[in-house]
């Protein structure tokens, strides 16, 4: 899989682990970007023109990724003011569940709203604890991760399938930061309400770029008020008081969005099948050799569906350590956090392995 590596020069410096920080760029994105920004210092507002059919295309683009009507896509410019029109555009005081130190962005932004808030316990059992608070506290909405951002904890779409079933009016809001990119994803054929994501981790796009997935039925039980100039730009925006305006009031910057589909495109170019077969790889190979190790917990290590991001037993002089001999990891938590994509490999590992002497 060596030739999924070319494109990125940090390969060659470093062994870096830490996509679940910051996504890697693309060789084909930073040359969209550079073109973007010549034409831009070129003709200024003759590029800006044409504003509404690009990020038409860049709907267009996510929404056949997903497999989204792009008129059910919406462009943000990242997961954080995505998540906080959503909030603003549900009736208050309504219930909300959480799962106990999820992503601040999902739990500070609804606790600092006039919700009330019940939580989920992160352990063995979460599956059982999210059902169970459901039945005792009967939420309007669960916001949650699809994959934790501490612990690569990953709750299943057959699992959540289940939950739809079993509570059909909940609507589920799910941050995919730490999911989409690394497989294949039907958001259609998926049960979630309101999906979304920012685009400069997994999926490769780099920083000021987003998206949010509508399912048709959510709509109804919305009341986004967010409008401006651009809530009427482009082809799926063009009677005032449309949906996806909403949340989109304002100019967007060309240069970040259409690096979201270029970065798209790549994958597409790849394959998201080949991508999945390697973090696939990777990631059994890396869980096994931690599990031998004792280097994580043993509820997270037996769980059946997991991510391509772990959290290892660890403290700052390890990380130190591993830094200094160019192995790029994250802090999160009480550990080391380590995440590997496509364009890792086995020698990438092993590099990893060795200086942690397991």
């Amino acid at each position: 899989m060596d030739n999924l590596r070319k494109g990125f020069p940090v390969l060659e410096q470093y062994t870096y682990l830490n996509t679940a920080a910051t996504g890697l760029l693309p060789e084909k994105v930073w040359e969209f970007r550079q073109d973007h920004d010549m034409d831009y210092f070129l003709k200024a507002s003759i590029l800006k023109e044409k504003m509404g059919d690009m990020l038409t295309g860049v709907r267009e683009t996510v929404g056949e990724f997903f497999n989204c009507a792009p008129n059910r896509v919406a462009l943000i410019p990242n997961f954080s003011y995505g998540f906080n029109s959503i909030l603003e555009s549900i009736d208050k005081p309504n219930k909300a569940l959480l799962i106990e130190n999820d992503y601040p962005s999902i739990n500070w932004a609804v606790e600092s709203r006039d919700f009330e808030v019940v939580y989920a316990d992160m352990n063995e059992d979460l599956e059982a604890n999210i059902i169970e608070k459901i039945e005792i506290e009967k939420p309007h909405f669960f916001a949650f991760s699809i994959v934790q951002y501490i612990n690569g904890v990953k709750l299943s779409l057959d699992f959540l399938k289940k939950l739809k079933e079993k509570f059909p009016e909940l609507i589920l809001i799910a941050d995919g930061t730490q999911y989409f990119g690394t497989e294949k994803f039907n958001f259609d054929e998926s049960v979630i309400d309101i999906a979304m994501s920012s685009g400069y981790k997994w999926m490769s796009a780099g920083y000021g770029n987003g998206f949010m997935l509508f399912n048709e039925s959510v709509q109804g039980k919305l009341s986004p008020k967010h409008l401006g100039f651009g809530s009427l730009q482009g082809k799926y925006k063009a009677h005032e008081g449309n949906f996806i305006g909403k949340f989109e009031p304002g100019h967007y910057d060309t240069l970040n969005f259409g690096s979201l589909k270029v970065a798209i495109e790549h994958i597409q170019k790849i394959g998201i099948d080949t991508i999945s077969d390697q973090v696939n790889t990777l990631k059994e190979i890396a869980r096994q050799r931690f599990i031998k190790a004792g280097l994580l917990e043993k509820w997270i290590a037996e769980r059946k569906d997991f991510s391509p991001l772990f959290n290892i037993k660890g403290n700052d002089s390890l990380f130190g350590d591993l830094k200094g001999k160019d192995i790029i990891t994250s802090l999160r938590g009480e550990g080391i956090r380590v995440s590997m994509h496509y364009f890792n490999t086995e020698k990438d590992l092993n590099q990893l392995f060795k200086a942690l002497n397991i």
